[in-house]
């Protein structure tokens, strides 16, 4: 493997273990509001809560500096339109399937598609974000704006924990600091993970140093732990959530750097170069799961857990493999000609929502 295939790797492996941080936590918390318990999953959930989302926006960012000089038809194409087309599509199939067939609702349905084109909606505001964190940054990158001016503002933004009611605004406060500093510190990372990956026993200790330090501030007093919420101890303090975020994020690179050597854990860098067809579509067989096994008598918060989970995330790759082998509902992974912008679609193959949109 070269040194830019291993590269790659990494990213692609640290995608795998956001994505299982992300399905983790809507499966713990669904079971934990249906059974009033909590599980094995819940203390991992609390040990992640730092850094689990922002991680996730930091290695979106990673790439960025390949195509932020481009002109914008051709950028918007790959960073903003290329998330909107996912995110609308598939908003429209939770809300009809959800809400429209199986509550019966056709009107409250029309009503929150209407909502969902100013208001991110369910699981994929993640999507949403990425549309608009992209559009955003290359605006500041078109004006010249300073990188540590940028990141002081969004820092700012993120400590002062904004709740306006408007999930998009709130959002866009809380998760725009770990985007933009994917995008400007990538070198920095990817000099990381070199490094982690050439010193295994001190990366190993370092790892081992910001494990405790964060399980020391999230578990602290004024820890509390329910079914369905989490509340942080003093790692939920403005400045050290921030400063918690960005080394769990850092600490995400270095991990996906030593296990991308492992031959055995190639399954999980694979479900990374995934991790798009996983997060769209998760939701529904979630819940069918564990709708099917709490009425097949399985309460257990372990144990239907991890099953609702394994369901969440095999059965979107399920129908991902169909649509392949098939060439049937392609559509649904991959962006097909017509959602791309005018003279911006390439003579390969449409982008397809499993690759990272550089």
């Amino acid at each position: 493997m070269g040194v830019k295939d291993n590269r790659l790797a990494w990213v692609d492996m640290a995608k795998g273990l956001s994505i299982f941080l992300v399905v983790m936590m809507y499966c713990a918390a669904s079971v934990g509001e249906d059974t009033g318990q909590t599980g094995v999953l819940h203390w991992a959930l609390a040990f992640a809560m730092p850094f689990r989302m922002p991680e996730f926006f930091l290695i979106s960012g990673l790439f960025l500096s390949q195509v932020i000089a481009r002109p914008w038809k051709a950028y918007a194409d790959r960073r903003v339109v290329h998330y909107l087309y996912f995110y609308a599509l598939w908003a429209v199939i939770h809300i009809v399937f959800k809400v429209a067939l199986v509550g019966r609702d056709p009107v409250t349905a029309g009503a929150y598609l209407a909502w969902a084109v100013i208001q991110p909606y369910g699981v994929l505001w993640f999507i949403y974000m990425l549309a608009v964190f992209g559009a955003v940054t290359k605006l500041l990158h078109d004006i010249r704006a300073p990188h540590w001016a940028v990141l002081a503002v969004a820092a700012v933004l993120q400590m002062a924990g904004i709740h306006t009611g408007s999930y998009l605004v709130d959002q866009f406060a809380a998760y725009l600091v770990y985007f933009y500093a994917g995008y400007v510190f990538a070198p920095r990372l990817f000099a990381l993970a070199d490094w982690g990956n050439r010193n295994t026993l001190a990366a190993l200790g370092m790892l081992a140093v910001w494990a405790a330090v964060n399980a020391a501030l999230v578990f602290s007093p004024g820890f509390r732990l329910d079914p369905v919420h989490i509340q942080m101890g003093y790692a939920a303090l403005p400045g050290v959530h921030l400063l918690l975020a960005l080394a769990g994020a850092a600490a995400i690179c270095l991990i996906s750097a030593l296990l991308v050597r492992l031959p055995w854990m190639d399954w999980l860098r694979w479900t990374g170069t995934k991790s798009m067809v996983v997060y769209v579509a998760f939701v529904l067989p979630m819940g069918v799961a564990r709708l099917i096994l709490l009425r097949l008598g399985i309460e257990e918060p372990n144990v239907l857990s991890l099953a609702t989970m394994a369901v969440a995330i095999v059965a979107p790759l399920v129908l991902w493999w169909l649509t392949e082998k098939t060439g049937f509902g392609r559509w649904l992974f991959e962006r097909p000609g017509w959602a791309h912008l005018p003279g911006t679609r390439r003579s390969a193959p449409p982008t397809a929502a499993v690759a990272a949109a550089e």
